[in-house]
């Protein structure tokens, strides 16, 4: 079920030679669609560590009216369709839409361009750091933070000095997740977009043309390239894994000394 279609895929990507495989990534097109991958889901980490940071340390230390509302409408893109978020954005942001005039006068263009990607990257993949962080908060408590805003440190201070600590490992998993699910990303992404070469098509939706061309080669070499991506985070997550249980293993052999 693993192993053989990611050897089927290496095997297809390399099997006319070396020469075509690389003259497939190294194509215009294909560069552009590498290029705008990396470029959507760097934008989509950045946005989502700082919302996930933000939202997990509302949910976690304050109480508020609409503190339950948060929580679920962080979960929506779990239970939505990609599909159906591209859909529900081409009806905020199209020419139906009360903003597109608005927008239009901004100089602002959502669907068919890059913007309507990142946000529906954004969208796809926001949950993922969030609800890594939301436990490791909810299980360490308020304590040493109650003990340092009375000793008259700011909350700047604390979070720097006693959550970050705490909650570091766990970030960057959440950070490595959130880059995996916005490379891969492709129903969302693909209403948008208008599948415009060189301009809107990310490596996914670049595979799909290729495929859908019969340039088997092609797709398949792009595909090594995403597959390799995702080797690489998945074992970045591995290893940030070990290094959270190290972690808490020693935290807590420090506490029972």
């Amino acid at each position: 079920m693993l192993i053989l279609p990611l050897t089927y895929v290496l095997v297809t990507a390399f099997g006319e030679g070396i020469k075509v495989f690389v003259a497939s990534v190294t194509d215009y097109y294909a560069l552009k669609a590498i290029g705008l991958t990396l470029e959507v889901t760097l934008i989509a980490v950045v946005v989502n560590t700082i919302f996930g940071i933000a939202a997990s340390w509302c949910i976690t230390r304050f109480q508020f009216h609409g503190k339950k509302i948060l929580s679920t409408l962080i979960d929506l893109p779990l239970t939505i369709s990609p599909v159906i978020a591209g859909l529900i954005y081409i009806l905020t942001f199209g020419r139906q839409s009360i903003l597109y005039e608005y927008l239009r006068s901004a100089g602002i263009k959502m669907i068919f361009a890059v913007p309507g990607i990142v946000v529906a990257t954004v969208f796809v993949t926001f949950p993922f750091i969030s609800r890594e962080i939301i436990p490791v908060l909810s299980t360490l408590g308020t304590d040493e933070e109650e003990a340092a805003a009375l000793m008259g440190a700011n909350g700047f201070t604390i979070f720097r000095k006693i959550t970050f600590p705490h909650i570091k490992w766990a970030l960057l998993y959440g950070i490595v997740l959130c880059t995996a699910r916005a490379m891969g990303e492709f129903g969302a992404v693909s209403v948008l977009s208008g599948h415009l070469q060189g301009k809107t098509n990310t490596m996914p939706l670049y595979i799909e043309l290729l495929y859908q061309g019969y340039d088997f080669t092609g797709a398949f070499a792009v595909s090594a390239i995403l597959v390799l991506m995702a080797v690489i985070i998945l074992v970045l997550r591995s290893v940030l894994e070990y290094k959270g249980q190290q972690a808490a293993k020693a935290e807590k052999g420090q506490q029972e000394g």
